[in-house]
């Protein structure tokens, strides 16, 4: 077995984890942010780590109705903007923690009183020494280049500062229970996917709201363990251009949790295969025309993190067909700098 399956499939049991420790500092964020709403909120990250900042600024600006802006972080280490503001919320994610990138503006925003908040899986690391709260991802040593456990741990740590801000019980209920949904997830059989895709060398992945965030992370991986050339858009961008080069056989995975965008992603997968694409529909087993089971997470706003633990072993067991090593991708290590 390798690295990345392995890691994959502990997901749920470093989801639980996440979830059955550090409740007060959750909690005493959660607090804090109602008694002090920020008046602006950012998120730091590079790489998978930015799909999950992705997802959780969704999450806030859906539920809470606050913007949130991902930070191009050249404004701070390059060009050295003037971006402090009182009571801004800065959100920082990282599995390593180590980036000079990161660490930069966080110590710049701490230093200048925002609330620093780090979601990382080294607490010790030097980002997590800049953050002023730090919260640990409890995923344990993730030695796969591919980020697979340390994301889905990601994508639960901003939900559970949002459900710490938001005070929603049925949210809350739902993260609680996310545990044994993603353990059914790791084990659906999306052998279909590996079968379809082995001789592609290109395709395009869609989704929409939090569902765009995944289709992000799933290119991601195709592109770094497969090879192959996949581009993220969300369901609505596609009609703006890129679906002109989608011809007959073209593949494309299309993302369909259940929520307010599964409608439209539904009648844009009827539309590609009537215009002749091999659309792979991931979607709840219920849905006509469904190919990838979506297992149903306890909040339906939670079924974009069962559909990433299913699509990860799909990739992993993809990247052995087409001749890859997915714990060893080219030119890539576990821990990049940038500035």
């Amino acid at each position: 077995m390798t690295r990345m399956l392995e890691e994959a499939r502990e997901a749920p049991a470093a989801v639980a984890r996440l979830l059955a420790t550090d409740d007060g500092a959750y909690q005493n964020l959660g607090a804090f942010l109602r008694e002090h709403p920020p008046t602006g909120i950012l998120t730091l990250a590079r790489g998978s780590s930015d799909h999950a900042a992705q997802h959780t600024a969704y999450l806030i600006m859906a539920r809470l109705g606050r913007l949130v802006t991902s930070l191009p972080m050249s404004l701070v280490t390059l060009y050295h903007a003037h971006l402090a503001r009182p009571g801004l919320l800065v959100l920082a994610f990282s599995q390593s923690g180590q980036s000079p990138d990161l660490v930069d503006p966080t110590r710049y925003f701490t230093g200048s009183g925002a609330t620093t908040v780090a979601l990382v899986n080294v607490p010790g690391s030097p980002l997590a020494l800049e953050a002023a709260r730090v919260f640990p991802l409890h995923a344990g040593e993730e030695r796969s280049v591919a980020a697979t456990k340390s994301f889905i741990a990601q994508l639960v740590a901003g939900a559970r500062i949002v459900a710490a801000w938001e005070q929603d019980p049925a949210f809350e209920a739902g993260l609680a229970a996310l545990p044994g949904a993603l353990e059914t997830a790791a084990w659906a059989d999306w052998s279909l996917g590996v079968e379809a895709l082995t001789g592609v060398d290109r395709l395009f992945i869609l989704g929409r709201g939090t569902g765009l965030a995944i289709a992000s992370e799933a290119a991601l991986k195709l592109k770094e363990t497969c090879g192959i050339q996949a581009e993220a858009f969300s369901g609505a961008e596609v009609r703006h251009g890129p679906m002109a080069i989608v011809e007959a056989g073209f593949p494309l995975i299309i993302f369909a949790p259940r929520g307010p965008a599964q409608a439209g992603l539904l009648a844009l997968a009827k539309d590609l295969r009537a215009q002749g694409a091999r659309v792979l529909l991931a979607a709840p087993e219920d849905v006509p025309g469904a190919e990838l089971p979506l297992v149903a997470a306890p909040h339906p706003e939670l079924d974009t993190v069962t559909a990433i633990q299913s699509f990860y072993p799909m990739v992993e067991a993809l990247s052995r067909a087409r001749g890859f090593d997915p714990d060893h991708p080219p030119h890539l290590s576990k821990v990049t700098r940038t500035r």
